[in-house]
């Protein structure tokens, strides 16, 4: 059955908005907290936000339903999201919350939610908080001498400081390279130039001030143009874009070049297979992967597992086949060694430790492979199923079968967006973008239509 409020990234939309408004935030947190009480102890949840304005409304109302459901509040104040995932297991919580729409703009907001393990929901657990959010939650709450309080915890920013570095050999030293990190105007601002700075990069930050609505804003993973522009001002070694709540990350090399999150996995998997670290004989990722990663993972004798899109599912098959590198290509890199949630500066920092062994430019150390012509389109739509016409049917079976077993065609729905995504890929480019094109003419035909 489809959700009503959860999507591939927990809840999120418009703030102010449903489902992004103060009563259901404060629904949620009634719900989720009455389906993680666990025994007769005093219960507590750790509750963290990326730097936009709508996080003060939502952190309150969180507040409220999780103190009316009887349980403390440890309140993080802006920090990365695997900072989060990491704090709920490091303070013996019960429940983590992030309240950040991730790479969106400042208007939009949304809640991610984290088990007492550090993992993100599944959708059995999101489907039974789902469920209660329509109900009268009310019925069980809290009495009167059982409510939960809330309080404010410092050092929170140390103690992911001092995780982040403890990623890296102790040995490990960044001396010598000149870092410009993009920290996206968002939760990692104080973070990220920290740890940098104290593993002896000399570091030039940019967007690291934050003022509620410029999170994101031309910046950061998505937008990572003007980080290239600083890299070649100041004639930097490499630089780093992080996305507001620094769960992904996106790199460039000291000539500008972008290195994306399948050029990461990459080459993590790589020099992870060469001294035996590398579990599980692979990598997971997404269906939107380019497979010029698959061919150079198969050339490796490494396997490439697919799954659907989201982080979230990323983990899941991680987990069941054993495997520690997994991700995404938009930047959401997990590395379970270290962290149960994408970290975008724990990825960084493993591509920053195989600059320094090997001793040679990013540029001919992050370049791990020649993409495959891919071509990705969004179509906004407001409602109605386009995908269901026989228009749109009739274009995608064209489609597929123009690009033939040598290319991939990609279609579905956002998880966090009222978009449609079209992407294709095939070693000729001239037909990916005939392809996409017919197919995203075909869904907007058909949205005018309807």
């Amino acid at each position: 059955m489809a959700k009503k409020y959860f999507g591939t990234d927990g809840i999120r939309g418009r703030a102010n908005r449903f489902p992004m408004t103060a009563e259901i935030a404060m629904k949620v947190g009634m719900a989720a907290g009455l389906s993680f009480q666990n025994g007769s102890h005093r219960h507590r949840v750790v509750l963290g936000k990326d730097t936009r304005l709508s996080g003060y409304m939502i952190e309150n109302a969180l507040v409220s339903g999780f103190c009316a459901a009887g349980m403390d509040v440890f309140l993080l104040g802006p920090i990365p999201t695997p900072a989060v995932a990491m704090l709920v297991r490091s303070l013996r919580a019960d429940i983590g919350v992030m309240i950040s729409a991730s790479h969106n703009p400042y208007y939009d907001n949304g809640i991610k939610l984290f088990g007492p393990d550090g993992y993100k929901l599944s959708d059995k657990i999101e489907g039974r908080i789902e469920a209660m959010l329509d109900k009268e939650v009310e019925l069980a709450l809290a009495d009167n001498g059982a409510l939960g309080r809330a309080k404010r915890v410092d050092g929170v920013h140390d103690r992911y400081i001092e995780f982040a570095k403890r990623t890296l050999p102790r040995s490990m030293s960044l001396s010598g390279l000149r870092i410009v990190v993009d920290c996206a105007n968002g939760a990692a601002y104080k973070v990220a130039p920290a740890v940098l700075w104290e593993l002896g990069a000399e570091v030039v930050a940019i967007h690291d001030e934050p003022n509620g609505v410029n999170i994101n804003e031309d910046c950061g993973s998505t937008h990572p143009l003007s980080l290239a522009r600083k890299v070649h001002e100041v004639r930097a070694d490499v630089g780093i874009a992080l996305d507001g709540d620094a769960d992904r990350v996106v790199m460039v090399d000291e000539k500008g070049t972008v290195i994306d999150g399948d050029q990461i996995m990459a080459l993590i998997a790589e020099s992870w297979h060469q001294t035996g670290r590398l579990s599980g004989g692979g990598v997971v990722a997404t269906i939107m992967s380019n497979l010029g990663l698959e061919r150079f993972l198969n050339d490796l004798k490494l396997d490439l597992h697919r799954v659907k899109v989201g982080d979230r599912y990323v983990v899941e098959r991680m987990r069941a086949n054993g495997l520690n590198v997994g991700g995404e290509q938009s930047g959401h890199v997990v590395l379970s060694d270290f962290s149960t949630t994408g970290d975008g500066l724990v990825a960084a920092l493993q591509v920053l430790a195989c600059i320094k062994r090997q001793n040679k430019p990013a540029s001919e150390v992050c370049k791990k492979f020649e993409p495959v012509p891919q071509l990705l389109k969004n179509v906004r739509v407001s409602g109605g199923a386009p995908l269901e016409t026989a228009p749109v049917k009739a274009a995608i079976a064209e489609g597929e079968a123009r690009l033939g077993t040598g290319g991939r065609l990609v279609i579905r729905p956002s998880g966090t967006e009222p978009l449609i995504r079209v992407m294709a890929e095939a070693d000729d480019s001239a037909l990916v973008e005939s392809v996409v094109d017919d197919i995203v003419m075909a869904i907007s035909n058909s949205k005018n239509a309807a």
